[in-house]
């Protein structure tokens, strides 16, 4: 297990999440079969997964003063995670996303940030003693970006290994990129990230290879059921997916990036780490939800010892 912590910064919302055969078009009312609200955001799902993977794990972010804000800071405490520098901004909305589920298990989402635009560089400052400590910090796009870069260039100074989950998707300069020891974009972030299209393999392959030119150390393009490009100095290699029923793929990223960044502080190398978080993201990938998806270090050992992989 770790013994120091792995410090998170990002979003926090409430997941409005329903489910229906198909994706609505434009104009169309659909009926839909269920619907949950479900703890999210991309900042608490990765504090989730580190925390049931087995870290320990200190949140920065926001929520508002309302009755989703009370509710997720109680889900969080209840999961272990260090709040200390969750704060709450008042009369403003707690963070939502609202979640389309089709029967293929794709989703579709629309995010309404309220209280995580607003943190902002003071945020940063005032818990910079749990960033420059902590073992790896865990970053995404659901924030002000001059958050983002403060967090970065905090972090790089202190020598502490930061891994950048650039979703959701927007443009970053390679000077920026450049400050970032792992970058785990999705098939649609790489293609912001690079300027160019992706259809298959050789694609993410030479994605994965310009984004590395760029002068990032290790890049990680994740392809859903196709699996992991990993790219690093030492070269591409492609890592297959495990082979799950899908039933809902919200928390699949968030969720390779919890376990990626426990196995890592645990002193795994990043090959291993990787096969760590595969296992982790195909089990939040078979059931429904973000938090309620994310499974525990004892169900991932299992995982893996059933799929033949040794660990650890």
């Amino acid at each position: 297990m770790a013994v120091g912590h792995i410090a998170v910064v990002g979003s926090i919302n409430m997941d409005l999440v329903a489910r229906t055969k198909r994706m609505p078009l434009g104009g169309e009312t659909l009926l839909g079969s269920d619907f949950h609200m479900v703890p999210g955001g991309k900042g608490a799902n990765q504090a989730v997964a580190v925390a049931r993977a087995g870290g320990h794990v200190k949140l920065v972010g926001r929520v508002g003063d309302d009755i989703f804000g009370k509710q997720l800071l109680k889900n969080l405490d209840d999961n272990g995670i260090d709040t200390t520098f969750v704060n709450i901004t008042v009369e403003t909305a707690t963070g939502v996303a609202i979640i389309v589920v089709d029967d293929h298990g794709e989703n579709s989402i629309v995010v309404v940030p309220g209280a995580n635009d607003n943190v902002l560089p003071r945020d940063v400052e005032a818990a910079r003693s749990i960033l420059e400590t902590a073992q790896v910090v865990l970053l995404q796009l659901e924030i002000p970006l001059e958050t983002v870069e403060l967090v970065i260039r905090v972090a790089k100074k202190a020598g502490v290994p930061v891994i950048l989950d650039p979703g959701p998707a927007r443009p970053l300069t390679p000077d920026l990129l450049s400050m970032v020891d792992i970058i785990t974009p999705n098939e649609h972030e790489a293609q912001v990230l690079a300027g160019e299209t992706l259809h298959d393999l050789h694609d993410a392959k030479g994605i994965a290879a310009k984004l590395l030119g760029w002068g990032i150390p290790n890049v990680l393009v994740k392809l859903g059921g196709a699996g992991v490009v990993m790219a690093t100095e030492k070269g591409v290699e492609h890592i297959p997916a495990h082979k799950v029923p899908v039933e809902d793929t919200t928390a699949a990223g968030d969720s390779f990036a919890g376990g990626l960044a426990v196995a890592l502080a645990e002193g795994y190398a990043l090959r291993q780490a990787v096969d760590f978080a595969n296992a982790v993201g195909a089990l939040a990938v078979t059931r429904l939800g973000a938090q309620s998806a994310i499974p525990t270090r004892q169900e991932v050992e299992r995982f893996l010892k059933e799929r033949g992989i040794a660990w650890p």
